[in-house]
């Protein structure tokens, strides 16, 4: 009777008043060192763990949570701490093995984008996460602000009628590669196979998560790169456009690493109107006028304005992980963009398969 009431007791806690066990695997990923200071700080989840094998990288979290113990085998810290979710921030083509690795021990999963460097290992990591029955969330920034949510509303509302067209723009002036995080990020961001592509994976995945979103799974994938500046980016492409066919509307997408300011910007068109997101606002326009009204936006619930608050919501609540940061559309996500770099291998759009 007293272990029920101590049950209950629990589940009625507030969000903010339960901590779950985190752990770090990895961080060469440079989106790392600005989640590790939260995670340290934090009153939603305890910082149990870290695993990196490099030194310099090791000596800067060590800056940052000085007393979380550090381990060189994640496998060794997985099987002392047990913690209930681990956030990794390793390469593109290491969170197969990651997922293998959690699983098996039960343990919930978060990746940065994408989801994985190959479509393969992307439903590998699928089929894992259903046979385990773990949850796993793939962290966009643009799933936890409000305006993306504003904005998919008009459009959801049908204040733009039947959408039809999708025009978004993601990058920024490139990866840097001085210090010791930006030189550990810039070595396997720039490298194909450790990243999976070079800004067509890294702002693609973007581009593709608006259309599904949107629009749904498309017909057809058509994609060209450009190699801006070889010198910098030797491996890999630095821009790269999108064209995705639906039977009755397109998404076109431009994500590159060779602007002047950084870019997350999507424009939505419907037949009576359009939404534009630029800079955290909204601004709406309806067929036959000739000014802009921007679209009030309100507030997200914590749980859907941080990914950390989002998963031990999801864990507290026994829900599944859903909208932009789900499974199964990021699988999708990761399909797209091998269609692209099929498509800028041969030159032609690339027709995905019917489900």
């Amino acid at each position: 009777m007293k272990k029920l009431l101590w049950v209950l007791i629990v589940l009625a806690l507030p969000l903010s008043a339960q901590q779950y066990k985190i752990a770090v695997i990895g961080l060469v990923h440079g989106h790392a060192w600005g989640h590790l200071p939260r995670m340290a700080k934090s009153d939603v989840v305890k910082l149990v763990g870290i695993s990196e094998p490099n030194p310099d990288l090791i000596a800067e979290a060590k800056k940052v949570a000085p007393d979380v113990p550090v381990y060189a085998d994640y496998n060794k810290m997985l099987d002392e701490l047990k913690p209930d979710i681990v956030w990794t921030f390793v390469e593109n083509n290491r969170h197969l093995e990651i997922a293998k690795a959690c699983a098996v021990r039960k343990i919930n999963v978060m990746y940065e984008k994408p989801l994985a460097s190959t479509h393969k290992e992307a439903v590998e990591i699928q089929q894992l996460a259903k046979k385990y029955n773990i949850r796993v969330l793939t962290n966009y920034q643009m799933a936890w602000w409000a305006a993306n949510y504003t904005a998919k509303a008009q459009a959801d509302s049908g204040a733009l009628g039947k959408v039809w067209r999708l025009h978004g723009v993601v990058g920024h002036g490139g990866p840097g590669s001085e210090g010791v995080t930006n030189k550990a990020f810039f070595t396997w961001l720039t490298d194909p196979m450790q990243n999976g592509a070079g800004s067509l994976m890294d702002f693609g995945c973007y581009n593709a998560l608006w259309s599904l979103w949107y629009l749904g799974r498309p017909t057809k994938v058509y994609a060209q790169v450009n190699h801006l500046r070889p010198e910098r980016f030797p491996k890999v492409e630095d821009n790269a456009d999108l064209m995705l066919s639906y039977p009755n509307g397109v998404g076109l997408f431009e994500g590159s690493w060779d602007l002047p300011s950084s870019y997350q910007d999507l424009e939505v068109f419907g037949l009576d109107g359009k939404v534009y997101m630029k800079n955290g606002k909204v601004t709406l326009r309806k067929k036959g006028q000739r000014e802009e009204q921007e679209v009030p936006i309100e507030k997200l619930p914590i749980d859907r304005s941080d990914p950390i608050a989002y998963m031990v919501s999801a864990i507290r609540d026994n829900k599944p992980i859903e909208g932009m940061t789900a499974l199964d559309i990021n699988v999708d996500v990761v399909e797209i963009i091998d269609a692209a770099k099929e498509s800028v291998r041969t030159g032609r759009a690339i027709e995905l398969k019917i489900r």
